[in-house]
């Protein structure tokens, strides 16, 4: 599967202009994480930019979101399919096994959180937002509140990366796009 198959199915289901740059967001730090971790670049990016695709269709099935795009997707590769419907593991009960897995797993909030530290600075920028101060937001629980730490911090165990490397990869390559996030 190419990239642009991949945006193609991502437009064809999301409408959303704030969920399509976070799967943008997503893209872009897994394609960091690979990297990282030596492993392909193109499907792990694959796997973030689709994370969310069924997210408009899911809505009110927590349960099912993560599932519903492979009732009509049925060309995207095995390991891509089972990356996305383990991201929402807690609701959907299909467990992360693969490291690939567990990276957009602990990504996928962190990416929403960086862009919630962008917009508090009076730049509304993301080259404005430090590692540091993404990890400082992190520990207030009233900032971003509905973002699941538990997720991020599983980077330690699940990735083996210290939180503030994670942290950095992903802000690094977010702040990389910035003009297509708009940030």
């Amino acid at each position: 599967m190419t990239r642009q198959e991949a945006y193609d199915i991502l437009m064809k289901y999301l409408t959303n202009k704030n969920l399509i740059k976070h799967c943008l967001a997503a893209e872009a730090s897994m394609r960091g994480l690979a990297r990282y971790f030596g492993d392909d670049e193109d499907k792990w990016g694959i796997v973030g930019l689709l994370h969310d695709a069924d997210y408009e269709m899911s809505k009110g099935k927590p349960e099912q979101h993560g599932l519903l795009l492979f009732q009509n997707e049925k060309d995207i590769p095995e390991d891509i399919t089972y990356a996305i419907k383990s991201h929402n593991y807690e609701r959907n009960g299909v467990t992360p096994k693969s490291r690939m897995d567990w990276a957009i797993t602990c990504c996928d909030t962190l990416t929403g959180i960086i862009v919630a530290c962008a917009l508090i600075l009076p730049e509304k920028k993301l080259s404005a937002v430090t590692n540091e101060f993404v990890i400082k937001k992190m520990k207030q629980p009233a900032f971003a509140s509905g973002a699941d730490r538990t997720q991020i911090y599983l980077c330690e165990e699940k990735l083996g990366m210290p939180l503030l490397e994670f942290v950095t990869i992903c802000l690094t390559e977010m702040q990389n796009i910035h003009e297509d996030l708009e940030l």
